[in-house]
């Protein structure tokens, strides 16, 4: 084709085709996305808690943006005198009357509002719900660490933008909660005093205390959780996605949906979390404020409950004794610094784990298949444990709550929470784990004799005996596809050897914790394929 023909050719279409002709010419988007269009989807229902969670952020940043059009960031006093008369020539806020126009006076402001609460609300459970399936799954393992990291910094950013959130109205449950949490800065040694003064503008509840948290709550927050998302997704492209186990797949391969297919389902997916999320937002009240009324430092609101996100913290400090000591002439706050050094330490550990296990195991191959629960016993207890101590200090958060409700001294209720902080995760550590076990073994079975018929059969000595079919090469390969970690063995002198190996008390530290996660009573022998064919071989003859 000569020169001319291709000027011709190129001249032919609509502006449209000439648009995307030259914009591809120079930016390069349609080679990049046909360069990834070829690649599959896993399609499983778990893959869906993370759209929910990049969903619901959507809807959090649209509404959030309506809101800033209504919203006054202010703690100057004025006189509340609009459409709900209880309150009407109270003196309020600034930030709290423009929240009581936006919701009584705007036209769909409430729905907005409420919808940009509960998308919050939706986001932080995805979240949580999202990472811990990830976790039970070793999703984690490399190359994805700083995903996980990345997911981990979301879900504790979200958490700070929910509590900036719902103080931002200044009514009589923020600034309780407020409370609370400035009790808690106080606690810090040192620096907490300093810390309060500079968040609050001055002594709490300060005058400056909406306009920073709105500026935290509206810029800050958001602008790093985009970035994040945004890198979250770069590395979920370049990495490629998981997949579970089953035939077919290795971690060389990825069997699943095509892009186009894959992101129809995703925008259909899109509009059922967004109905869903407004939906409950014209169904289910949340946060009234106008029943709360405007915040006064004299006055606790009765009943008072933070989201459940921050209820672990509120339980801890709720149920902890009110310790104190005097220190080089301070006082520690022991009541208020535990709780939380505790809670920071339940995140931090979340946070830690995979560098812990790839430590533990000196495994630095690339993992792209996941993993069976039942198949990492101690990680699977380990991660019911996490849970159990989260739910119990949920409980703690509502003491009262349960206390009036049925009708029991809220001291009972405090004593059984701190009982249970301590016996509840050892107990569903030791569960989990027997359970994981019960179910490697029941594989394990399986795997050797195969599937029970229900068929029973007599025998000429006359014993009764249930017959077996033997399984099928999928199921064989999903039941003995996992690889079984072995412990590190330590050196003639206790310590590990092998390069990598550490010195010390590392090496003894990590000799430990690889006995733990990988000994003898921490898992179940994975059927050989020696073992296999005699099996087979006894059954035919």
């Amino acid at each position: 084709m000569d020169d001319q023909s291709r000027m011709k050719e190129a001249g032919e279409g609509g502006d449209g085709e000439r648009i995307a002709r030259w914009a591809d010419g120079r930016l390069g988007p349609y080679s990049l996305i046909r360069n990834r269009a070829r690649r599959a989807f896993p399609d499983h229902w778990s893959f869906l808690l993370g759209e929910i969670c990049l969903y619901s952020f959507v809807v959090i940043v649209v509404t959030g943006v309506y809101l800033t059009l209504y919203f006054h960031p202010s703690m100057k006093e004025v006189q509340y005198n609009g459409s709900y008369l209880p309150l009407r020539g109270q003196p309020v806020s600034e930030a709290f009357n423009s929240t009581m126009h936006l919701s009584f006076d705007v036209r769909g402001g409430l729905l907005i509002r409420q919808a940009h609460h509960w998308a919050a609300l939706v986001f932080i459970g995805a979240m949580l719900v999202h990472m811990l399936r990830v976790f039970f799954t070793g999703a984690f393992r490399k190359p994805r660490e700083f995903q996980w990291l990345f997911g981990f910094l979301l879900l504790v950013l979200g958490m700070f933008g929910g509590l900036t959130g719902y103080d931002l109205p200044d009514d009589l449950l923020s600034g309780t909660g407020l409370a609370v949490v400035n009790g808690t800065i106080l606690s810090i040694p040192i620096a907490g005093t300093y810390l309060s003064m500079f968040l609050f503008g001055g002594e709490f509840p300060g005058g400056e205390l909406v306009a920073r948290f709105n500026t935290i709550h509206v810029l800050i927050i958001p602008a790093i959780m985009v970035g994040l998302l945004v890198a979250h997704l770069i590395l979920l492209l370049h990495h490629k996605h998981t997949q579970y186990p089953g035939p077919g797949r290795t971690n060389r391969n990825v069997v699943g949906l095509p892009l186009k297919v894959r992101a129809v389902k995703s925008a259909g997916f899109f509009l059922l979390v967004t109905g869903a999320i407004f939906t409950v937002a014209a169904l289910a009240q949340i946060n009234p404020i106008w029943l709360y009324g405007p915040y006064r430092a004299d006055q606790v609101s009765a009943g008072s409950q933070p989201d459940w996100y921050m209820g672990v913290a509120d339980g801890l400090l709720r149920v902890m004794p009110g310790w104190e000591i005097d220190f080089w002439g301070h006082t520690l706050a022991l009541d208020n610094l535990i709780p939380l050094a505790v809670g920071v330490g339940l995140f931090l550990a979340m946070g830690a784990y995979p560098f812990i296990e790839s430590w533990v195991t000196g495994d630095d191959r690339e993992q792209h298949l996941l993993d069976r629960p039942r198949n990492r016993p101690v990680r699977t207890a380990l991660g019911v444990a996490w849970i159990s101590f989260y739910l119990v200090s949920l409980i703690g958060a509502a003491n009262d709550i349960i206390a009036t409700r049925f009708h029991v001294s809220v001291e009972s209720v405090t004593w059984a929470v701190r009982v249970g902080l301590f016996v509840a995760p050892l107990a569903a550590y030791a569960v989990a784990k027997r359970c994981a076990l019960g179910l490697q073994r029941r594989d394990r079975d399986m795997v050797l004799h195969g599937r029970e018929t229900g068929v029973i059969k007599r025998l000429p000595n006359g014993e009764f005996v249930e017959l077996h079919e033997p399984l099928r090469q999928e199921d064989l390969h999903l039941l003995t596809q996992h690889e079984k970690y072995l412990p590190i063995a330590p050196g003639p002198n206790g310590d590990v050897e092998g390069p990598g190996a550490g010195t010390g008390t590392a090496r003894r530290l990590r000799v430990t914790l690889s006995r733990a996660l990988y000994g003898a009573d921490s898992q179940i022998p994975k059927p050989t394929a020696q073992e296999y064919r005699e099996i087979t071989e006894k059954h035919l003859r």
